[in-house]
């Protein structure tokens, strides 16, 4: 999103009632939001940009414990700051406000509501409602081009679908041209609303023309289609080598295909090989084994298919690159651009690492120029966009590690008494080292799918971790930010805030020495319990090997790998998927190497130090310390307690020994600050 919102957007109306000049005047605005427009990042960075924070109204007890220690004792100190209220209601349901707030607010005249069928008047607003927020611009265009006239639901489906997501069943006449669009609809990493899918489905059906295709499976499901390509690959192989033979092969079915549909895809026409070329760059599709390299050598075709030469590897990783340059974010850029820049940049690491110790000197100069821009990047973002994170929406899936509860809470409201969910934090784990592990996944056991979202900053165990099960910001459970101690206390109460009885949410931490078998065993006491319906677990073994690597991000690959090949966590899912639950993977920060430029002489002046990050007590002493260090990054306390001063070291540096290596944690590098989000659920 750019600093300076672009005219005539759908913004501008909101924006409008948010200028310098108001903020000059009014401390404290209420916004009626039903439809959760002030989730959307540009919406907030331009309230931010304005002087303006915004704070959610959701919960009493927590609403007045920052209302009161960040506002009214600023305000009472004579000093300005500007809050906006947002209630996620009507305007006429603003009445369960704070009295006191109400009265400051109808006194400034500073009630505001928005809504989307305001904005959006010829649209349905219910079927807006469903979009990801960050579609709205894509609407707003496509309403300012086409200006329709008042549209029923199915009407305004049609309309998203063929001018938002380029989905026009119309325009699809073909085999290929389905595949096509199936695969600009996955591989976008777009949030279609599943009524959208639906009826996209029903135009298709309605067409006469893919009667053979699993429709209902593979355009919902990013995993499902994956598969479906997947498993008709080696058929493409055959019937490739087939017809350069000038043989005829029987039309059987001799695969064990588990999709029904069509047997032969058409892989190799101009508008899919692409996708395919970058789904098996990526490491979305894995290359088959079961043919020989050698017969498509030279050709598009053997991106697909496995080879043991390392010459194929290093081309993959070359390619992998150049295709991680071509669509690197900018600060300008939405947050989920760079969750997908991340997995892309996991993937090059991963592969970075697996190659031989005898790497060409321009490919190793290659990476260490990609890796500092994707860093310097990142960093730049992060300074002007992390602070709106927290007040985007969790929902169709969180942004940030506290939002998971939320999102939790809201699949059991939806589904009733059940499925029973479970998040599983693997302390430590970085993206890049989730696709290590997931290079040991057995096969076709479970449906996952794979996102990411942000840590919070510094990325520490004790704040970010802690946060997860708390539910909440840093700034809630200030008083234990240098101790996880309290977790289990959080998770309880999260839940129990939210009706859940005792016993009905449980919590277990893999203690230091312990063996994963015994954890495993006494995870499964607790949640084969009937009460048992929510499950947070944490596993320690990725951050205990962590604080123990002088080898470098090479020495932790090994050792990751060397853990999922031992199957602990296939076990754990194992037993959580037997007990009934789907399952949430995540981490609490991820980890990155890190070269040392020193050590600050701070003594017990610093409340933490960290090998990425040190923790002061105060402003003036920070900056001194930070004047030693160019690049040193002084973080604003966002989200934090007010009193706590973090210097964050430089993208891909340490304050440790100079020239020394560390693999470490605590800073905003993006293999610290984004992490997996996976979801797990039974094969069908």
């Amino acid at each position: 999103m750019s600093n300076s919102m672009p005219t005539g957007t759908w913004r501008d109306p909101i924006l409008a009632q948010f200028s310098r000049d108001i903020a000059s005047v009014a401390r404290l605005t209420v916004v009626a939001d039903p439809d959760e427009l002030l989730t959307e990042q540009g919406v907030v960075d331009g309230i931010r940009q304005r002087g303006f924070e915004i704070v959610p109204f959701e919960d009493h007890v927590a609403f007045r414990y920052a209302y009161e220690r960040r506002f009214r004792e600023v305000w009472d100190n004579g000093n300005r700051t500007n809050l906006v209220v947002v209630l996620r209601a009507t305007r006429s349901d603003i009445t369960g406000l704070p009295f006191d707030l109400l009265q400051q607010a109808e006194r400034d005249r500073r009630i505001l509501s928005f809504s989307l069928a305001e904005l959006f008047p010829s649209l349905a607003p219910h079927v807006l409602s469903e979009l990801d927020r960050g579609e709205l611009d894509a609407v707003s265009t496509a309403q300012q081009l086409f200006k329709p006239e008042p549209m029923g639901e199915n009407a305004t489906r049609d309309f998203l679908l063929r001018n938002v997501f380029r989905l026009d069943p119309a325009q699809i006449q073909s085999d290929a041209e389905l595949l096509r669009a199936l695969l600009r609809r996955h591989y976008s990493g777009k949030l279609i609303p599943k009524s959208l899918d639906e009826r996209l489905i029903q135009l298709l059906r309605l067409a006469g023309r893919w009667g053979d295709w699993p429709l209902d499976q593979i355009v919902a499901s990013r995993a499902n289609f994956l598969e479906f390509l997947q498993e008709r690959w080696p058929i493409f192989l055959n019937q490739t080598l087939a017809a350069q033979a000038h043989e005829m092969r029987q039309e059987v079915e001799p695969y064990g295909l588990k999709f029904s549909g069509p047997l032969h895809l058409p892989f190799d026409h101009d508008d899919v090989r692409v996708y395919i070329d970058n789904l098996f760059t990526d490491g979305l599709l894995i290359p088959t084994s079961g043919v020989s390299r050698s017969l498509f050598q030279g050709t598009w075709i053997a991106v697909g298919v496995a080879s043991s030469e390392a010459a194929d590897h290093v081309a993959r990783f070359r390619k992998l690159l150049q295709l991680s340059d071509s669509t690197s974010p900018s600060a300008n850029s939405d947050h989920q651009t760079w969750v997908q820049a991340a997995t892309r940049w996991a993937e090059v690491v991963a592969l970075r690492w697996a190659l031989p110790g005898d790497l060409a000197v321009e490919d190793k100069d290659r990476f260490q120029k990609a890796h500092q821009l994707i860093e310097q990047g990142f960093q730049e973002w992060m300074v002007l966009h992390f602070a709106s994170l927290h007040s985007l929406s969790f929902l169709p899936r969180p942004v940030m590690l506290h939002q998971i509860p939320r999102y939790m809470a809201h699949r059991l409201a939806m589904k009733g008494s059940s499925p029973k969910l479970a998040v599983v934090v693997i302390d430590g784990l970085a993206m890049d080292q989730w696709a290590v592990v997931r290079q040991e996944m057995p096969p076709g056991k479970w449906i996952t799918e794979e996102f990411g979202l942000f840590a919070w900053v510094p990325t520490l165990t004790s704040i970010s971790r802690q946060s997860i099960f708390a539910g909440d910001p840093p700034f809630f459970f200030g008083e234990s930010l240098d101790t996880t101690r309290k977790e289990e206390q959080h998770w309880t109460r999260f839940w129990e805030d939210r009706g859940f009885r005792k016993g009905d949410a449980v919590y277990a931490c893999q203690g230091t020495l312990e063996d994963d078998d015994v954890f495993i065993g006494r995870i499964k006491e607790k949640v084969v319990q009937p009460r048992c319906r929510v499950a947070g677990i944490v596993v320690g073994t990725i951050d205990q090997m962590l604080h123990g690597i002088v080898t470098g991000t090479d020495g932790m690959h090994a050792g990751v790998r060397h853990w999922a090949k031992r199957g602990a966590l296939w076990r754990l899912l194992d037993t959580l998927i037997e007990s009934g639950f789907e399952v949430v993977l995540t981490a609490d920060h991820g980890n990155v190497e890190g070269i040392g430029i020193g050590k600050p002489n701070v003594g017990v002046t610093a409340d933490e130090r960290g090998e990425r990050v040190h923790v002061f007590p105060d402003a003036l002493l920070r900056s001194n310390v930070a004047a030693k260090y160019p690049g040193a990054l002084e973080w604003p306390s966002i989200g934090l307690p007010e009193e706590y001063f973090a210097l964050i070291a430089p993208p891909l540096q340490a304050f440790i020994g100079e020239g020394k290596r560390t693999v470490a944690h605590g800073g905003i590098c993006i293999e610290e600050a984004i992490v997996p989000f996976i979801t797990v659920a039974k094969s069908e």
